[in-house]
């Protein structure tokens, strides 16, 4: 139903900014729930940012609250992720997904109902 492709990654210096693309596939993208993912070597699976389908709710992972945004533009079925101070332990692959409850995204393993998913892309902030 929905293929995302995630783009923007890279190196930064810590303290530096990125802005993350999830562009979707097909016209019912502005029908789902979109979330940010990131998984470090040896890490499971890790719950970033959700927004609703409609933009009006946003969710955080306590340890990106204030320096990660995440936002959604239905018009370009697309979705960003602006991160902000970025920090060595924010390196990982960021993978965006599509569905459910963005509220419950946080719970453990609620990832693996969702669905979209990219080929990730590696942003990794060095010292």
């Amino acid at each position: 139903q929905v293929q995302l492709v995630e783009s923007g990654g890279g190196l930064v210096q810590a303290g530096g900014s990125l802005r993350l693309s999830c562009a979707a596939s097909g016209h019912t993208f502005s029908s789902y729930a979109m979330g940010w993912f990131r998984q470090a070597p040896g890490k499971e699976r890790e719950f970033v940012a959700g927004i609703s389908w409609n933009g009006d709710s946003t969710f955080y992972t306590d340890s990106v609250k204030g320096r990660f945004t995440i936002s959604r533009d239905n018009a370009k079925s697309t979705s960003y992720l602006q991160m902000n101070s970025l920090k060595p332990e924010d390196t990982a692959v960021y993978y965006c997904a599509a569905g459910g409850r963005p509220e419950r995204y946080s719970a453990r393993d609620y990832y693996t109902r969702l669905f979209g998913w990219g080929q990730g892309t590696q942003v990794t902030v060095s010292s």
